[in-house]
């Protein structure tokens, strides 16, 4: 069982909160001395505070520079691509 406490700042992960969970992306955008300040990346983007000691069942993989810029790239389109109806 790892904790937020092994991730650092600035870095992209995915990971499982809890087992048989879905795969999760993850960023850490701020640490504090007992705290970190998550930015979760799913259907809808989710920020939130998470303490230090709380569990992550499993650290799948620190994203590299080169796969961040490549999810950004798809990310920002779909987001761009999106259009609301007309009325």
């Amino acid at each position: 069982m790892y904790s937020y406490a092994l991730l650092e700042t600035g870095c992209y992960y995915l990971i499982q909160e809890i087992e048989d969970a879905p795969v999760t992306l993850i960023q850490i955008t701020l640490e504090s001395d007992h705290c970190m300040y998550v930015t979760q990346y799913g259907y809808e983007e989710k920020i939130e505070w998470r303490r230090k000691s709380d569990p992550i069942f499993d650290i799948i993989e620190l994203l590299s520079d080169s796969a961040v810029k490549s999810w950004e790239t798809q990310y920002n389109k779909d987001a761009y691509n999106y259009e609301e109806g007309e009325d």
